[in-house]
């Protein structure tokens, strides 16, 4: 079997989906921008990224699940931010936005990319919301592109 793998080229005409939490604005909606700058700046038309928003990191799942069964996307990108409390109510949201996130693409054939962030304090997600780890929008966003390249050729 011939060596093959995504790059970064969007195929022709593909929508991206961004779902993104309203939870943790100030970091989430960084994460938002970093997304959509990443896609325009990898050639995909603003015209052709949707931004969905949710209460939180819980409902990201439902809203991949129901984005990605209407078939007009390539790829989605699920943004959100989970910081520890004192309770186990962290460790309940970020595990089970995850395991449901990975759900939706394996059961859809979609490529659903976890950007949630799941921290101990609140200046460990600003550091990956555009601090000094980066940005973990821009990451989701470049992962997004290639597997959309990547499925195209497997086809």
């Amino acid at each position: 079997m011939p060596h093959i793998e995504g790059d970064l080229r969007a195929p022709q005409g593909a929508r991206f989906a961004i779902i993104a939490s309203r939870w943790n604005p100030r970091i989430v909606d960084a994460l938002v921008a970093a997304a959509r700058e990443t896609f325009i700046g990898n050639g995909v038309d603003e015209a052709a990224i949707d931004v969905v928003r949710v209460p939180g990191a819980w409902e990201l799942p439902m809203a991949a699940r129901d984005v990605a069964v209407a078939g007009r996307h390539a790829a989605i990108v699920a943004l959100g931010c989970v910081i520890r409390g004192d309770t186990r109510h962290y460790e309940q949201v970020a595990d089970g936005a995850s395991d449901g996130l990975m759900r939706v693409a394996l059961d859809t054939g979609v490529p659903v990319l976890n950007g949630v962030l799941a921290v101990d304090r609140f200046e460990d997600a600003a550091a990956r919301a555009g601090g000094s780890h980066g940005n973990k929008g821009e990451e989701a966003a470049l992962v997004a592109i290639e597997m959309a390249n990547l499925r195209e050729k497997l086809a």
